[in-house]
């Protein structure tokens, strides 16, 4: 049973990778897994930091040399250097938000409180929003968004005119119901960071759910074929939330009522170097937002604060570019640090990726 249970685990990572490949088939042929462009132009590598002080403040006014680049603890030169301040009037092109609205990983209940907490983000300030806003509802039946929007009021028509749908009665339960939930779940972020790849600016996607089964255990035993398959679907969405300069949230609509387990996910953050160290963990939501730079905030029930948090992050941050080294084989996995030179400072950011080598021409 637990061999058959690892090989569904596998299945559904293949389906994933396929499901957002194939979505654009018609404009481009699909990179292959873990693959990059080819050319040194081409490893330029975008980073979106958030430096902040003891009190979790954004702090503006760095310059370059306030900071330092590490890639696997190796100083790294950084090739531009542009501070983003709070003047979102000179954003070109503007930082977008994108609330995701899950239904398959929250419960009815949930997604209630979800809905009227969105509602009273959208309300704020008569409506007229800073950045352009979208809602992307994750439903049983597939995935649809919203036209981003300023003018809060028209995004929460959008959101009234989509009626929240009874559970699917049909849905599988247990260990397959979690496997094809998770699914879906990674295949709807793949295919969201194929579709903004292609769109230029940063993005901060904040994923409104309790995230998605972790599916790891000691009683989980993953064959080498099995772990290799997990490995290439991290790198695959790696690269792709890179690529379209995705930062990820995870915003958690139990708050303070939910289960003892809201940290287990720092278990599996540190980046995967190698296919024999891959549990399915490392696919989960909060693994992905934290690799990302982004923040999971899972203990507090306003949920429209806990929303505009998250989007302060667009209000003061810092953009370095940097050329990553190629790989010495393939899906290298580089961490990378950004250190602040000032006491008391912290820096957000990506935490790693996975350099390729050098293409032969």
């Amino acid at each position: 049973m637990m061999e058959r249970y690892c090989r569904w685990i596998c299945l559904f990572c293949l389906c994933c990778l396929s499901a957002f490949a194939q979505q654009n088939s018609q404009e481009k042929p699909p990179e292959p897994v873990g693959s990059s462009p080819s050319g040194a132009t081409n490893r330029l590598i975008t980073l979106d930091v958030v430096v902040a002080d003891q009190a979790g403040h954004a702090v503006p006014g760095l310059q370059q040399q306030d900071s330092a680049l590490l890639d696997n603890k190796l100083a790294q030169k950084i090739v531009s250097f542009h501070a983003v301040t709070a003047t979102p009037a000179s954003d070109d092109p503007p930082v977008e938000i994108i609330l995701v609205v899950d239904e398959v990983n929250t419960s009815f209940q949930e997604v209630v409180i979800v809905r009227q907490e969105i509602e009273k983000f959208l309300n704020q300030n008569g409506g007229q929003l800073v950045r352009p806003v979208s809602i992307l509802f994750f439903t049983d039946l597939g995935a649809a968004a919203t036209t981003p929007s300023k003018d809060g009021k028209a995004v929460l028509a959008e959101l009234n005119q989509h009626k929240q749908p009874l559970r699917d009665t049909t849905r599988a339960q247990g260990a397959y119901g979690a496997i094809e939930r998770l699914n879906r779940s990674l295949s709807t972020l793949g295919q969201l960071a194929d579709f903004e790849a292609k769109r230029p600016g940063r993005k901060l996607v904040i994923w409104m759910s309790p995230g998605w089964t972790f599916l790891s255990s000691p009683a989980v035993q993953l064959s080498p074929k099995d772990q290799q398959t997990l490995f290439r679907t991290a790198v695959s969405l790696s690269n792709a939330l890179q690529r379209a300069r995705i930062t990820l949230y995870n915003v958690n609509p139990a708050g303070s009522g939910g289960n003892a387990l809201k940290s287990y996910y720092k278990s599996f953050v540190k980046g995967v170097t190698a296919a024999k160290q891959m549990q399915a963990g490392n696919l989960a939501l909060q693994v992905l937002a934290y690799q990302s730079g982004g923040l999971i905030l899972n203990s507090n029930n306003d949920l429209a604060g806990e929303i505009a948090t998250c989007v302060n992050d667009a209000n003061t941050y810092y953009v370095l570019a940097f050329e990553a080294a190629p790989g010495e084989g393939p899906n290298e996995y580089h961490a990378l640090e950004v250190n602040i030179d000032k006491p008391g400072l912290e820096a957000r950011t990506r935490s790693g990726y996975y350099a390729q080598p050098e293409q032969m021409h």
